[in-house]
């Protein structure tokens, strides 16, 4: 888990039952998170035009785009956003097309808080480590790239 002295993720939770979203929402920024809450995909897709997130709390089960194609959409303009998804209405199914399609996780509604918290945790930390390898990886390309310039 994150500490006060690590930035914790940027969440984003989208759920389309509002009393559920506020109270999850409350509950997360009393443990210490970031958190944005939004009531369907379109808008989730809206808002992650112009701000950033680390980690998606999806709900599945939405009117207009479903929780699934929101992933779709999401993994098409931002890979790196890690998605658990969360709902009450899930099947096996669901959940093995949520996971092809780059979820990070599933759970079911009613989860424990600290359940929740260990999935959006874990997916910040394959999210920084992924970030971290592309960063270095980037530096050595740059690197490399200044090297074979200053060779005569």
């Amino acid at each position: 888990m994150f500490t006060q002295k690590t930035k914790g993720p940027r969440l984003l939770l989208v759920d389309d039952e509002e009393r559920f979203r506020t109270t999850l929402a409350k509950r997360l920024k009393e443990k210490g998170f970031d958190v944005e809450d939004l009531g369907s995909g379109i808008e989730a897709l809206e808002f992650l035009k112009e701000k950033k997130v680390d980690v998606i709390v999806l709900d599945i089960k939405m009117p207009g785009l479903d929780g699934i194609e929101t992933l779709g959409e999401i993994k098409k303009s931002d890979p790196g956003i890690e998605v658990v998804l969360l709902t009450g209405h899930g099947t096996v199914d669901t959940a093995i097309e949520g996971m092809r399609n780059g979820a990070f996780d599933y759970l079911m509604k009613p989860c424990e808080i600290d359940n929740l918290i260990l999935k959006i945790n874990g997916a910040f930390e394959v999210k920084k480590e992924r970030d971290d390898r592309l960063k270095k990886a980037e530096e050595r390309s740059r690197l490399d790239k200044l090297e074979k310039s200053v060779r005569f």
